[in-house]
């Protein structure tokens, strides 16, 4: 018996010790998104990237001379409110580094880490916005505590907007978005930017949406026939893209959309033949405009993880790099030393040199405008989601020609 009982003991210790060994080499990077409901399938690819991305960072020797990077996922249910719960989760479980997106869900996260913060000045968290891109984030909002790894709307409206102006035959415009902060960015921006390279050009319609709650998009398109409208500029996302665009070729709407996210996991399959030769979408980089290395790196992480698309949405590689590469520079994993590593940090991608700008942790990043077209076209090798349509560049503005005005007067701790 005595010896039964001091056999448990020493297996239990032994098992304890080889998970703290483990766990000491092993960096958690807390992944927050909507993982169920009406977004959960644009997330779920999401962090099938995140996961090839820290396969790719691990393959090459992880961070600190072989700690392993793993991607710990957390459902918020896509609101704030399950956001600021499953974030104590995080920190419950030790975590100090957090991807999330959604601008809504960003900007109480990035309020939430900063409070955390000056409560725990100890221990802080750092939060790495991949994609959020509602711009106060790193302007009236800016934290120490958070880097955006993706251009916001306004830059990326702006370069949209300039190619649309630069189409003669543009002359009516309408424009629809969804009613939180994202879409009144993008209706801002756009308006803005529009009339001031293009104020012959009528404004004919402007709705707001709710987001994901409206299941029929017909007596939009509707009143978007009725306005005469040659273009629809639209921020939507998700379902609440794929149903518009289905509802204008159920009503034979006949207008060009440019759009900021007609690229996103299940879109392309939606809309298939009717958005053929009449989207333009902003993209950050494209497998159509891959070199060699990235195409094969592309192609065989497709391969392991069997995504609805190409493994191509560059934020998510960039973000995965650059965390390596600040806490290898760094020598540490306290969130505090890589946010200083980050801070003016390079990255050569393969749209070209990116590079985080210091004063508001801003990327400056490439920016491309994208159409989608049939496969077999110049410049198009590449299809999407066994659609028989891929995207072709149109426009590449490179880094250094979308920079935007430095609006943010950072706090930063004292240390």
């Amino acid at each position: 018996m005595r010896l039964g009982v001091l056999r448990w003991v020493l297996f239990t210790l032994v098992a304890a010790h080889v998970a703290c060994a483990q766990a000491a080499d092993t960096v958690k990077i807390a992944f927050i998104a909507p993982l169920s409901g009406t977004f959960a399938l644009v997330f779920e690819e999401n962090l099938k990237l995140f996961r090839a991305a820290a396969d790719e960072a691990n393959a090459k020797g992880g961070v600190l001379d072989g700690k392993k990077i793993e991607i710990v996922p957390f459902d918020n249910k896509g609101t704030p409110q399950e956001t600021l719960i499953v974030l104590n989760q995080a920190i419950d479980q030790d975590i100090r580094y957090v991807l999330a997106t959604v601008s809504s869900v960003a900007l109480a996260l990035s309020d939430a880490v900063s409070k955390y913060n000056a409560r725990n000045p100890e221990k802080p968290l750092l939060f790495l916005n991949y994609d959020a891109r509602e711009p106060s984030l790193t302007e009236g909002k800016c934290s120490f505590w958070h880097f955006r790894f993706e251009p916001h709307s306004d830059m990326q409206v702006k370069v949209l907007v300039e190619h649309l102006a630069a189409q003669p035959a543009v002359k009516k415009v309408y424009m629809i978005n969804q009613d939180y902060a994202w879409g009144h960015s993008f209706k801002r921006a756009a308006r803005e930017f529009l009339l001031a390279r293009r104020p012959d050009i009528q404004f004919v319609g402007d709705d707001l949406v709710p987001l994901g709650k409206i299941k029929d998009f017909s007596p939009y398109v509707s009143k978007i026939r009725a306005s005469g409208a040659d273009t629809v500029l639209t921020g939507n996302w998700g379902n609440d893209l794929i149903l518009l665009i289905k509802a204008s070729e159920q009503t034979g709407l006949d207008a060009q959309f440019y759009t900021t996210h007609s690229f996103v996991w299940g879109t392309p399959t939606a809309i298939g033949a009717s958005g053929a030769e009449r989207i333009r979408a902003i993209m950050a980089f494209h497998i159509n405009d891959a070199n060699p290395e990235w195409e094969k790196k592309i192609l065989a992480y497709g391969q392991k993880y069997k995504p609805i698309a190409h493994m191509d949405f560059l934020p998510v590689w960039q973000t995965i790099d650059m965390f390596v590469q600040a806490t290898n520079k760094a020598q540490s994993l306290d969130p505090y030393k890589v946010a200083l590593a980050l801070e003016g940090m390079r990255y050569d991608g393969p749209a070209g040199e990116s590079w985080m700008r210091a004063e508001d942790h801003q990327l400056m990043a490439p920016i491309y405008v994208t159409s989608f077209v049939r496969k077999g076209q110049p410049g198009v090798k590449y299809d999407t989601e066994n659609t028989g349509f891929g995207w072709k560049t149109e426009r590449l503005v490179t880094a250094k020609d979308s920079v935007p005005p430095m609006r943010c007067a950072m706090e930063r701790p004292g240390k």
